[in-house]
């Protein structure tokens, strides 16, 4: 790749952010956090390590005890953890980097042993997802979650606003609203899994309510040049399914398209989605249909996301495995050089093995 002329190495004006490059790092779940799910020194380290990325997303973070699904992932509900994330932001920073918090809210994708007083998770209708849930005990199955009674979910939406709120005072350049992967905002986008009667669910536009009023909730904190959104219109992960889902997503992105956002960030179908039967609908295909910044994510090698760029099917591209191995992703990709192998053993909790100790491109 000649890095002079891919547009993978120009800068981009997305929202108030200046890029100097289109190479994202994705939001990625490592099960890391410390004590109280607060960011640690090794968090520190590990985000530090990665700022030469045009912009970071962390690692999806929960808005409040409901919200966790996995054990030792970052919240941003209390003031431990604002403080743990002004290190990672303060540190980002000062190695010249941008980074934005994905706020997270699983919903069903829980289990009562890791919700508060061994409740059961919330969703917006109680159906019980397949598949088993992370927990400190080991893989158990999942549970038949618990449908949010009408007059919970503006709490709900206050515990977003909240967080977003928190995560400016955790020193964030701007929030991405996770609404992709089967957690709580996709649940109620798709009807699938949101089989309310109510004003929250039935009609597309009563399902879009609840990812509507977040946004809305989240903009008014930050303004929306500063928010993100993430949405997944292929994927199965954690039993997800539409009887539509072209008509769900598309209608769902011309929504968005007139909030302003920083961004749109698409997942494109999986080989994994592909395999569960899911209706293949490829990011560029929306390409028409928003007219703002777009980042895609999926699979994308360095190749695959200058084309991507160069036919501009989008304007940026995320890169999660990447950047796991290699922490100086941009460089390498510049410089056509080799790329470390990631382990797959070492993804999900640990220490620093496979977290930090990639060797970087400088390293004899």
């Amino acid at each position: 790749m000649n890095a002079a002329a891919s547009p993978l190495f120009q800068p981009l004006q997305m929202g108030a952010l200046r890029l100097p490059n289109r190479i994202a790092m994705a939001p990625l779940t490592r099960n890391r956090a410390g004590p109280g799910n607060v960011p640690q020194a090794m968090n520190v380290a590990y985000y530090r390590q990665r700022a030469s990325a045009g912009l970071i997303i962390s690692e999806a973070t929960q808005i409040c005890p409901e919200g966790l699904g996995y054990p030792n992932t970052p919240g941003i509900h209390n003031k431990a953890q604002v403080a743990g994330w002004k290190d990672v932001t303060d540190a980002v920073h000062a190695a010249g980097g941008r980074i934005v918090m994905q706020l997270w809210h699983v919903g069903r994708i829980s289990h009562p042993s890791l919700q508060p007083d061994g409740k059961l998770p919330v969703a917006p209708s109680a159906v019980r997802p397949a598949g088993k849930a992370m927990t400190f005990a080991g893989m158990q199955d999942f549970v038949t979650p618990r449908a949010l009674e009408a007059d919970e979910i503006p709490g709900i939406i206050e515990q977003y606003r909240r967080a977003a709120e928190n995560a400016r005072r955790a020193g964030f350049d701007g929030v991405e609203v996770h609404n992709a992967n089967g957690y709580l905002l996709d649940q109620f986008l798709r009807d699938g899994t949101n089989q309310r009667t109510d004003d929250w669910g039935g009609s597309l536009e009563n399902r879009m309510r609840l990812p509507i009023a977040v946004l809305e909730a989240v903009i008014s904190v930050w303004g929306a040049e500063r928010v993100g959104i993430r949405l997944s219109p292929s994927g199965t992960m954690n039993d997800m399914h539409d009887s539509d889902p072209e008509t769900t997503f598309g209608t769902f992105i011309e929504r968005l398209g007139g909030y302003g956002l920083a961004y749109l960030h698409l997942m494109d179908p999986s080989q994994s989605d592909l395999r569960h039967g899911a209706q293949a609908l490829p990011a560029r295909g929306f390409r028409a249909r928003y007219p703002g910044v777009m980042m895609v994510n999926t699979e994308y090698d360095g190749a695959r996301a200058h084309a991507a760029l160069a036919q501009n099917e989008a304007d940026l591209v995320s890169f999660g495995r990447l950047f796991i191995a290699n922490p100086d992703l941009p460089a390498r990709l510049a410089q056509n050089a080799p790329l470390n192998t990631p382990d797959p053993a070492t993804f999900y909790g640990g220490d620093a093995r496979g977290y930090t100790d990639y060797a970087p491109l400088s390293a004899p």
